[in-house]
């Protein structure tokens, strides 16, 4: 029997659900409450995130059962009365401290948008930085570490009489790195500069260099182990994550690895016939003409002058060209006249 149901309720699941339960319903959760979907809720939003990072979690989720939410948040139970303050239950000699005294970290929405991102963001479907104090996390940790239940030593999944402790792992912080459509088919070395803290509470600075692959798509994830905040409770640093963000470029959109491009035809060019000439991302200009009249639905695709794939870098996808003409809103009687002669 649990404590209370309230983050599984959150969730929609049942106390006893198991994991892949609870992951599917937290995606079906987040992407409908996400700040940026039309049926976004910000504080929704946050509740189902930290409902998540809780239940997804063996050790906080056995103390959330047997001690309710305030104990999961790292807080000591209300009422005065401390379960842990002599140790583990069950006997194991070990005594365990709340990350100040006066509560966990709490949790936040950078916490909750950092799970979101690490769950896939919205692809669940199918400068320099700063840490600590930037935003971008350095606290909850997801799945285990920093402040709270989950990331104390020993844990409290099988509270037994073991005294034999267990090192929580260091927090993932996720950072977006925007890249060009051209830094994505050709590759390219980006240099980020940053401000961490050491393992005595000073701030350095370290420069990572990413290097980007041809083909990368957006989402596309790389991470470094030990880079950012030094964590004590880890005695390690931070995992710095970086997740590719492709920037809106000014004639191409990236449709897996196919490439498509809008041509803008006057009325007259798509009755009579026009020669334009598109620069793809290699370089190279591509000649797109007709000499007879176009179609407003009808397009031309160019095999091979789209992105590369990833994984094979010798193969590419295709060039789409896709025409948008120009209607006139109205015509002269002039106008009218010769094209009821014309047809």
């Amino acid at each position: 029997m649990v404590k209370e149901t309230k983050l599984y309720d959150l969730l929609g699941v049942a106390p006893l659900a198991n994991e892949n339960e609870i992951k599917k319903a937290y995606r079906k959760a987040a992407l409908k409450y996400h700040p940026d979907k039309p049926t976004g809720d910000t504080e929704k939003f946050k509740e189902i995130s930290e409902a998540f990072d809780i239940l997804s979690n063996d050790d906080k989720r056995q103390v959330y059962d047997d001690y309710g939410l305030e104990a999961a948040r790292g807080n000591a139970p209300a009422g005065g009365e401390n379960p842990f303050a002599g140790g583990a239950p069950g006997g194991g000699g070990t005594t365990f401290s709340f990350g100040g005294g006066a509560g966990g970290h709490p949790f936040s929405q950078s916490d909750a948008f950092n799970i979101f991102s690490q769950m896939g963001g919205f692809g669940m479907d199918d400068g320099g930085f700063s840490f600590g104090g930037s935003g971008f996390g350095g606290g909850s940790g997801f799945g285990g570490g920093g402040s709270g239940f989950g990331g104390m030593p020993g844990g409290f999944g099988g509270a037994g009489g073991g005294g034999r402790s267990r090192r929580p792992e260091p927090d993932t912080v996720s950072i977006q790195l925007p890249c060009t459509l051209e830094e994505l088919y050709t590759g390219a070395t980006k240099k980020m500069k940053l401000s961490r803290k050491s393992a005595d509470g000073s701030r350095e600075s370290k420069i990572l260099e990413i290097k980007i692959k041809p083909g990368w798509k957006i989402g596309t994830k790389i991470n470094f182990n030990n880079e950012g905040d030094y964590q004590r409770e880890c005695q390690a640093r931070q995992t710095v994550q970086f997740i590719i963000e492709e920037k809106p470029h000014a004639v191409f959109k990236r449709e897996g690895n196919d490439l498509v491009a809008n041509v803008k035809l006057t009325f007259k060019e798509a009755l009579l016939g026009f020669e334009k000439d598109i620069t793809t991302l290699s370089g190279k200009k591509i000649n797109v003409s007709r000499s007879l009249p176009v179609q407003p639905s009808s397009t031309n695709r160019y095999p091979g002058q789209g992105m590369p794939n990833s994984k094979d870098p010798n193969a590419h996808g295709d060039l789409i060209v896709k025409y948008k003409i120009d209607f006139p809103t109205s015509l002269l009687p002039a106008q009218k006249q010769a094209i009821q002669s014309a047809f």
